[in-house]
C-alpha cells in the first residue's frame, strides 16, 4: 500500500510540473561549431517553443536598419545577419517550435561569451542560455594574397430534380451559389492551363534592378565619407553576393573570398573577375587587418562593382526579324540595343572610371 501511495504522489507532482510548464515559453540556443576562424561563418540555431497563434519574435533584431544587415553583439565584435531563417513544427496540443537559423561572423579574435537572447510572445518572454564562441586569429600581413526561397463534389442526398418547387422557392440562393462556384472553377481551370497561375503575380525586380537600387541606396549613405569604413564594404560585398546568388546561382552568402573567386573562375563571366577581386582585397583588408584604405580605393571598389552588374546583366535577345533600309540593307535591332545599353544611366560611372564615383 505505501508503495501504491508513493507511486500516486509520484504521477500528481509530474502533472503539477508539466502544467505549470504549459502554455510558457522556452528558448534553447546552440551553435553549429563553437570554434571559427575570423572572417568564418557559422550557424546561430534558437529553438523557440510557444503556444499555437501567438505573435512572437525577438526584438534584436525589429529595430535594425536593413541597410546595414546585421546586428552586432558582445561589443560589436560578433555579427549576427538579419537574413536568418525561420521554420515553424507542430508539436501537437497547441505548441509549436521556432527554428531560427541565424549566420554568425565575427571579425576579432578571441573566446565571447554570447548574452542570452531575449523572446517575446505578446506577454510573455523567455531568456535562452548562456554560449561560448571562440574565434581563432587569422596571420595576415601586408603582403599577403587575399581571397577566398478539388474539383466540385455533388451535394449529397437527392439529386437536383428530386426536389419539389418548394425547396426550390425555399433554398434558391443554394443553387446559385453552387452554379457561380462551378463557373469560377472552370474560369480558374481554363486560365490555369493557359497562364499557368489563376491569378496574375506582380513581376518581381530583376537580379540587376535590386543590385543598382541597392548600390544607388549605399552611395547616397555615404558611409566611408563618415569614417565608417567597416560598414561601407559589409554592405558593398553583401550586395554583391546576393546578386551573385540570384544571378549566377552562386551561394556567395556562405562562401568565403577564396570561394566566391574559384566560382567565378567556372562562370562564363570569369573575365570579370578582376572587379570582385580589387572589391574583395580591399575589404577583407578593411575587415581583418583593420586598415583604412584610402578615398580612391573606396571610390574604385563602387565603380566596380557598378561595372560588374552592368556588364553581368542578362541582355534580351534581339528579335530574328529584320527590315531592309534604304539602300537594300538589313538592319538588325541589335543597333537599337546597343545605343540603349551605351545610353543607360550609368554608363556615365562606367565611361570615367572612377571620376564619377562615390561621394
Amino acid at each position: 500500500m505505501s508503495q501504491r501511495i508513493k507511486t500516486i504522489f509520484a504521477l500528481i507532482a509530474c502533472m503539477f510540473m508539466w502544467a505549470e510548464s504549459f502554455g510558457k515559453v522556452t528558448v534553447t540556443a546552440r551553435l553549429d561549431s563553437v570554434n571559427i576562424q575570423m572572417g568564418s561563418m557559422t550557424m546561430l540555431g534558437l529553438e523557440v517553443v510557444q503556444d499555437k497563434g501567438k505573435p512572437g519574435g525577438f526584438p534584436m533584431f525589429s529595430n535594425v536598419d536593413p541597410a546595414l544587415g546585421y546586428v552586432g553583439i558582445c561589443g560589436d565584435s560578433i555579427e549576427l545577419r538579419t537574413s536568418y531563417k525561420a521554420d515553424t513544427v507542430e508539436l501537437g496540443s497547441g505548441r509549436i517550435q521556432i527554428n531560427y537559423k541565424v549566420p554568425l561572423q565575427s571579425f576579432d579574435s578571441g573566446t565571447y561569451r554570447l548574452p542570452q537572447f531575449v523572446y517575446v510572445s505578446e506577454s510573455d518572454s523567455a531568456r535562452s542560455n548562456a554560449l561560448t564562441l571562440n574565434v581563432v586569429p587569422l596571420k595576415v600581413t601586408a603582403n599577403d594574397p587575399i581571397a577566398g526561397f478539388a474539383p466540385i463534389a455533388e451535394p449529397e442526398g437527392k439529386k437536383f430534380f428530386d426536389f419539389v418547387p418548394d425547396w426550390l422557392a425555399d433554398f434558391w440562393w443554394v443553387v446559385l451559389i453552387v452554379l457561380l462556384a462551378i463557373i469560377a472553377f472552370i474560369w480558374a481551370m481554363r486560365r490555369y492551363k493557359k497562364e499557368g497561375t489563376v491569378l496574375k503575380k506582380k513581376p518581381q525586380p530583376s537580379p540587376y534592378e535590386v543590385a543598382m537600387r541597392d548600390l544607388t541606396d549605399l552611395k547616397a549613405k555615404k558611409l566611408w565619407e563618415q569614417g565608417m569604413e567597416k560598414e561601407y564594404f559589409t554592405r558593398l560585398t553583401d550586395i554583391l553576393r546576393i546578386y551573385l546568388d540570384r544571378r549566377f546561382g552562386i551561394n556567395a552568402m556562405e562562401m568565403t573570398s577564396r570561394e566566391i573567386m574559384d566560382h567565378l573562375y567556372e562562370s562564363d563571366v570569369k573575365d570579370k573577375r578582376d572587379y570582385i577581386r580589387q572589391i574583395l582585397n580591399v575589404a577583407d583588408f578593411v575587415k581583418f587587418a583593420k586598415v583604412r584604405p584610402l578615398p580612391a580605393d573606396n571610390i574604385a571598389a563602387y565603380d566596380n562593382a557598378v561595372r560588374f552588374v552592368e556588364e553581368t546583366k542578362p541582355v534580351e535577345t534581339a528579335s530574328p526579324d529584320s527590315h531592309d533600309d534604304a539602300n537594300g540593307d538589313k538592319t538588325n535591332t541589335d543597333t537599337t540595343a546597343s545605343v540603349s545599353k551605351e545610353s543607360s544611366p550609368n554608363s556615365k560611372i562606367i565611361n570615367k572610371q572612377g571620376k564619377e564615383g562615390v561621394g
